[in-house]
């Protein structure tokens, strides 16, 4: 299978980075391909210019985005490597998503269309290696509105029977290092069955 691993974390050091080194071992050892996108080593911008919003409609990306929607045309399984701040993703991978899943990437609406029609059906597999701050009935009761953006919006542009998994690590404020080590080898594990 060919894996996009989108990676966004500002420290190399993290524990989010080891998790992202401990997937691509995973997917290696089940013999996937895989490519790596890292959002901060890239400098990417996830900021929306006006002239980008005016052409929200329009088919492609900007010419500096080009490799990211050709990496996702790629992809047979997405895996997204992030913390969950304040209960989503972080404003580069929200900007990553707002700017790269755009009309003629993810999705196209024909004239007369009251949906878009997804482009992505390639992608049969979107796996989440997140941790946060807070436990899990604190996320439940919070709406976990990360979540939803991953299965419901970001799933409804890849194939129909595109599967999800999510692999979190809770309250991670408040872990011991056993339980970080255990989650590390979750991920590891989880990867290599994909």
């Amino acid at each position: 299978m060919r894996a996009l691993v989108v990676y966004c974390h500002p420290n190399p050091e993290s524990l989010v980075a080891a998790a992202r080194d401990r997937a691509i071992a995973g997917l290696e050892a089940a013999g996937h391909e895989v490519r790596l996108t890292d959002l901060y080593a890239d400098g990417f911008d996830p900021t929306m210019t006006a002239t980008e919003r005016m052409t929200h409609k329009e088919p492609g990306v900007t010419d500096d985005l080009w490799h990211y929607a050709d990496d996702l045309a790629w992809a047979e399984a997405l895996v997204l490597v992030y913390p969950t701040w304040w209960s989503g993703q972080p404003a580069m991978l929200k900007g990553w998503i707002d700017r790269v899943w755009v009309a003629g990437v993810a999705w196209k609406m024909e004239d007369g269309d009251a949906t878009p029609t997804p482009l992505l059906r390639d992608v049969r597999r979107i796996v989440v290696v997140t941790t946060h701050g807070s436990s899990k009935l604190v996320n439940a009761m919070e709406g976990e509105s990360g979540k939803r953006t991953v299965t419901r919006s970001i799933r409804a542009m890849c194939s129909r029977r595109t599967r999800t998994t999510w692999c979190a690590l809770y309250g991670i404020d408040t872990t011991d290092e056993a339980k970080r080590m255990a989650f590390l080898d979750r991920v590891e594990r989880t990867l290599t069955r994909l």
